[in-house]
């Protein structure tokens, strides 16, 4: 089962918002054995779409679009699905009701004709409920292929296709079994662990397929099958994710089917019952971002600290002033004391520290650009360790979250 992704709107061709509805759409369809065959991002013109639902059904089974659904005059992809299908628009009175009961509970403003022509609906769509918005999703039927066309508000669209889109796709379409785990691994690059892995890929199964995913700091390992029978898959696949381990023992951090790192540390903090905080200077609260975004984030991470200035790391951690004259603020001692500072000020287990100079000018004469010390706090010491991480301000930022995860998941194994 083939399945093509149009996402309609000039806001995406011209770098104001990033894509994450295809990413999203993607991911979940791959879940239950849909095969994604191209991706387009297209303007929100009658002939463009027209072109892009000619060209889509050539390759796919199932069309999803999002965008172009708005209220607006510049918002035409309703109007061209009529056209498209030579079908009409009708009121449809659930739909009215429900946008009408939305601005009378959460918008200020009041409604206007323009927001009650949402409603007018293709006559040959089978409508898909919006409980989150105005813009009502529709599923088309032509000539055995699927046509949906949905809203491009992200919580909207993921709603549903939660919902509607992935249960009805399953109960029409014969969709095979689909499994796939994804390696972690930090501390090398992809080419090494590419010879390190040789003589195993090479005698991979023909069912078995093996992508390397690197970002800074680490490469992701997936493997991915797909047959008829998922226990049969499972165990195939399973079998050579254990021969593999023993290849990058020391590297390997886990193979959760596409679980973060991130993911990985909160759920062993809350298995052991252990806390964690922060102390950023370098990073600028990425890392505590990237904890607060997990769900239960509460039960495990107790605070940060963003001391980016001198006098923060000094007031609010506690780092003494001598400390900082002596060995400079980007510093194996620095990041101790900061450590050690949010470990006392939020009473936790586990503190990840970082301090460095992430450019792109030389503000600490005694460490080039790219020079950061991550700290450690745990229940039994502190260490810090000094890392380079290149010249690049966003490649430094980002090299350094990854491997003060890598220091406190490796920590929590022990």
């Amino acid at each position: 089962m083939k399945a093509e992704l149009v996402s309609i709107g000039d806001e995406i061709l011209i770098g104001q918002i990033i894509n994450t509805n295809a990413v999203f759409l993607a991911k979940e369809l791959n879940s239950i054995g849909v095969e994604i065959v191209q991706i387009t991002s297209i303007s929100d013109q009658k002939e463009i779409i027209f072109n892009a639902l000619n060209e889509a059904r050539k390759r796919a089974d199932i069309i999803i679009m999002t965008g172009g659904l708005g209220p607006t005059k510049d918002d035409v992809t309703k109007q061209t699905l009529c056209e498209y299908f030579d079908d009409k628009l009708v009121k449809n009175e659930h739909v009215l009701e429900h946008i009408e009961n939305i601005f009378k509970k959460y918008v200020t403003t009041s409604i206007s004709d323009m927001n009650r022509d949402q409603a007018n609906l293709p006559t040959k769509a089978k409508i898909l409920p919006n409980r989150f918005g105005t813009a009502a999703g529709m599923w088309f039927m032509d000539g055995g292929q699927v046509f949906i066309s949905l809203p491009g508000v992200p919580y909207e669209m993921e709603a549903l296709i939660k919902n509607e889109v992935l249960p009805k796709i399953k109960q029409q379409f014969v969709l095979p079994a689909l499994y796939h785990k994804t390696i972690l691994t930090y501390g090398l690059g992809e080419s090494v662990i590419a010879e390190r892995i040789e003589d195993w890929e090479n005698n991979l199964p023909e069912s078995i397929k093996l992508a390397y995913l690197p970002s800074l700091g680490r490469v992701r390992l997936r493997l991915s099958t797909k047959g008829s029978d998922l226990e049969a898959l499972k165990a195939s696949l399973n079998e050579q994710i254990e021969k593999v381990i023993p290849l990058i023992e020391d590297i390997y951090y886990g193979s959760e089917e596409d679980q973060s790192i991130e993911s990985l540390i909160a759920h062993k903090l809350k298995k052991m019952g252990k806390t964690l905080s922060c102390a950023e200077s370098c990073t600028g609260g990425a890392i505590a971002t990237r904890f607060t975004s997990q769900p239960g984030a509460s039960i495990f991470f107790k605070g940060s600290a963003v001391t980016y200035a001198v006098e923060s790391k000094t007031r609010l951690l506690g780092v003494k002033s001598n400390l900082i004259d002596s060995y400079g603020v980007v510093s194996a001692e620095v990041a101790s004391a900061m450590a050690l500072g949010a470990q006392k000020k939020y009473q936790s287990d586990y503190v990840i520290a970082t301090t460095g100079n992430a450019g792109p000018s030389r503000e600490d004469q005694s460490h080039e650009v790219g020079t950061v010390f991550i700290g450690l706090a745990t229940p039994s010491g502190v260490e810090s360790l000094q890392f380079n991480m290149g010249n690049n301000r966003t490649r430094v930022i980002h090299k350094t979250v990854n491997q003060a995860f890598e220091i406190l998941y490796r920590a929590l194994l022990k």
